[in-house]
């Protein structure tokens, strides 16, 4: 199985361990990864600010890099929900204003193969335990993609229980948005600032010494609110806790 890593902007300008540790744990899981340097961004930061019809050689672009590989892997829910979600909206929209091309087939064959990670382990390659070691006490935060976009339900979580050594405790509260919502923390910051304050104080309300999710441009808001507020939690992508094993640090 040859799987092509699709890293994210976010991930790839600010956590790169996040992307390591994918290929780690894909790799002790015997799937081969590549990286195509061609990959750029998915087009979600221009689609959901409106310009649309920039995105759209973004798309175009995503669909050639990966266009070989069986499949493709993301450490982010977000921007699987934007292929999986918007580029057939794109691609009609183009198509019904007359123009387009290929650009149904680019979209239809992106979101095919494009998986999240957690759903890619169990949907794919039908693995709960990855031979994981954690000795730590983790709360874990749906992100708004992953739970109503893409509908990871409890995906997430069974790979967690399945890590040795981890101590899972729930939030309350814990399907609320963190207030992150990309350019919404842009926009209505106020707004945005609150509702992390909320998540932040029931994070820390567990006990727990981290904060895990499948995204990590939530965790740098939710991060960032927990730094700010002296809590003890810190934000750690499922990927660095699920590529852990005994003798590895984090």
């Amino acid at each position: 199985m040859r799987v092509g890593l699709f890293v994210t902007c976010v991930n790839d300008t600010l956590y790169p361990r996040t992307g390591q540790a994918v290929v780690t744990l894909l790799e002790r899981l015997g799937v081969q990864v590549d990286f195509p340097m061609t990959q750029s961004c998915c087009g979600q930061p221009q689609f959901n600010t409106g310009y649309r019809h920039q995105a759209e050689p973004l798309m175009r672009r995503y669909a050639t890099a990966f266009q070989d590989f069986d499949h493709v892997v993301t450490p982010s829910a977000s921007c699987t929900a934007m292929i999986r979600d918007n580029y057939p909206r794109i691609a009609a929209k183009a198509a019904a204003e007359g123009r387009g091309g290929t650009m149904s087939e680019a979209a239809a064959g992106a979101v095919a193969k494009t998986y999240e990670l957690t759903e890619f382990l169990v949907d794919v390659l039908g693995v709960t335990d990855v031979g994981a070691y954690f000795p730590h006490t983790v709360t874990y935060h749906p992100t708004c993609h992953g739970l109503r976009v893409l509908g990871l339900g409890d995906r997430p979580l069974r790979l967690l229980e399945k890590v040795r050594g981890i101590e899972l405790r729930k939030p309350a509260g814990a399907e609320e948005c963190c207030g992150f919502g990309g350019t919404f923390a842009v926009k209505n910051p106020a707004v945005s600032a609150a509702m992390g304050a909320d998540k932040a104080r029931a994070l820390t309300e567990t006990g727990a010494t981290a904060v895990c999710a499948v995204d990590n441009s939530c965790l740098l808001h939710i991060g960032g609110t927990l730094a700010r507020d002296g809590s003890a939690v810190r934000p750690v992508h499922i990927a660095e806790i699920l590529a852990c094993t005994e003798g590895s640090a984090l």
